[in-house]
Formats: structure tokens, sequence, C-alpha cells
């Protein structure tokens, strides 16, 4: 629609944003049926191509964990061959020594590992205890960094636990400072299962600025469950945070968190940057078009608000 969203913006907020989209990792992990790897490429190349300037493409880990990423290898050698030094760049998960090496064989210079603010994930999710989530972080993150990689950390769980409720602040705030301690160039927190507020988004940043952490260092993964994730996302702005997750067409959950439905849609977040004149770089009619292509191969409709009300006339080709 030609001039919508109208720009207006709002005193006090960052001019730029950058967008990590992670879609074809995060957003397809919990797909039941496993999406072909040449479907996973393509996904990738758009995204790239709709100017989303960081992609993260898949996940090393092992196959029993998360089937639908079993081929991290083939996808990454294929998009090598297609886009050279930009694939080696993207983005991917590793979640110990082993899915290191995987990485390091292929080239790959971009790599992040997975923390959790809570004991009871940690079990579920990296079978460790909260303290010894980092003996097997340590390594990694040290052997990524002498080989030259960037490495970001995400935590999750900061917000909020299925099982164990309320996560105090300073939990988060410890088990993000660790990981940056051992070397981590961005952490970005995670809403997991949705359920974060814009006050507990706030106190969250202040209290990792009062640890000496800047919101130039964090990044926020907001979860939809509740429709808060762009008052989040507005929260997050107020206390300068300018790197924001989200995943085309708003796929996503969590494979060991049953509550975690999908990811802050990418096109609804454009919408919003757009409409308070934050610059971000990405066609929001492309990657319309991508998620409508993708919902077609997965059959069924996208969960963005904003793909549903622009993707009537978007190209599925």
């Amino acid at each position: 629609m030609s001039g919508l969203p109208m720009v207006v913006p709002e005193p006090g907020l960052p001019t730029k944003v950058t967008i990590y989209e992670v879609g074809a990792r995060d957003g397809l992990q919990n797909e039941k049926s496993v999406v072909p790897t040449e479907v996973k490429a393509t996904f990738v190349k758009r995204l790239l191509d709709a100017g989303l300037p960081i992609v993260e493409a898949t996940s090393f880990v092992h196959p029993r964990w998360v089937p639908q990423l079993a081929d991290a290898a083939e996808l990454m050698t294929g998009l090598t061959v297609d886009l050279g030094d930009a694939a080696r760049r993207l983005p991917v998960l590793v979640p110990n020594q082993r899915g290191l090496d995987r990485a390091v064989e292929l080239g790959l210079r971009h790599v992040a590992v997975f923390a959790s603010a809570t004991e009871t994930f940690a079990e579920k999710n990296l079978n460790r205890t909260l303290e010894s989530q980092f003996e097997m972080f340590e390594p990694t993150v040290t052997a990524a960094l002498a080989a030259g990689m960037d490495v970001r950390g995400y935590v999750s769980m900061c917000f909020g636990d299925p099982w164990e409720g309320a996560v105090p602040v300073e939990q988060v705030v410890a088990v993000g400072k660790r990981l940056l301690d051992l070397g981590v160039g961005e952490l970005s927190l995670g809403d997991t299962i949705g359920v974060a507020t814009a006050g507990q988004v706030k106190a969250l940043v202040a209290a990792f600025g009062a640890a000496g952490v800047g919101p130039e260092r964090l990044a926020l993964h907001f979860h939809d469950t509740y429709g808060q994730a762009l008052t989040n996302v507005h929260a997050g702005l107020q206390s300068g945070v300018t790197t924001y997750d989200a995943s085309a067409g708003g796929l996503g959950g969590c494979p060991y968190a049953k509550s975690a439905t999908g990811n802050l849609a990418t096109e609804d977040l454009v919408w919003f940057l757009t409409g308070l004149g934050i610059e971000h770089g990405v066609d929001l009619d492309a990657v319309v078009a991508t998620s409508v292509w993708m919902a077609g191969r997965l059959g069924r409709p996208s969960p963005s608000a904003v793909v549903r009300a622009l993707g009537v006339g978007a190209v599925d080709s």
C-alpha cells in the first residue's frame, strides 16, 4: 500500500536497528515434517536477497536432538557453492566442540552457543545443570575465538520458565555475564515462551547495564505467545537495544519448551520499525513473498499479521 505505514519518528529511539533473521534455523527446527534441503537453501537465499543483513542458517546439533537440521553440513556445503564467502559468514548454532569442529571443517566463520537461565531448562535442553553447562561452552567458545570466528551467545528462559515460573533477574545476568566473560561478542536474551512484559524488558536491560554490560552488547529475542512481542521491542528500543531476532513469517517454537509458540515475525517487526522511521534495510514486500512461498511449502498459512494483511498479492514462485 503506497505511503503506508505512515512514518512518525519517536524522539529518543535508535535511528537504526539490525534484524537478526532466525527463520531458517529457529523457525524450522520444530517442524514435524522434514523440509527438503533445497527448500531450506532457497529460503536462506531469498531472505538474504530481501536485504536481511544476518541470516542464521542452521544448527550443527546431533540429529537425535533436532532431526529437522540433520542436513546442516549438506545445506552449508550447497550454500557455499552458490554464495561463496557470503555463505561462510552465515551464523550457525553449535552446541559443543563436535558441532564447532563440523563448522570449522566447512570454513564457516560465525557460530552461536546456547545457554539456559534456569536449572530445569538446562537439564531438558542441554542435559546439564545450570552450572555444568559452562563446562561445555568454555572450550567451544575458546576454540571458536582461536579460529578467528565471531561467537554469539543465546540465553533461553530469560523472562519466565514453564517449569520454574518467574526467573530472577540476577540469575539471568549471572548466566549472561559468564558467557560474555568467555569471549562471546553478542548476547541474545530469549523470551523462550513469550511471557515477557515491557517493564520486565527494561528492568533486565537496566540490570545488565548496572553489571557493566551496555545495550550495544545485547540482542532481544521475543516470541509472540501473549501478543506482546512488539510491545517488548518498543521497550527494548527505549532501553537502547538495537539488535532484534525475528523469524520470517513468524515461524518457530522450541522442541524442548512445548508452550513456546512462534517467534516475532520479521514482517511485523519491519512494519513496526518503518512506522517509527527506524532504518533496517529490509525489503518488506520481498520478505512477505518469501513467507508466503514458505507457507506453501509447509502447507499452512503464516501466523504473521503483516503477512496475512499484505500476502494476498504476494508472488509465490
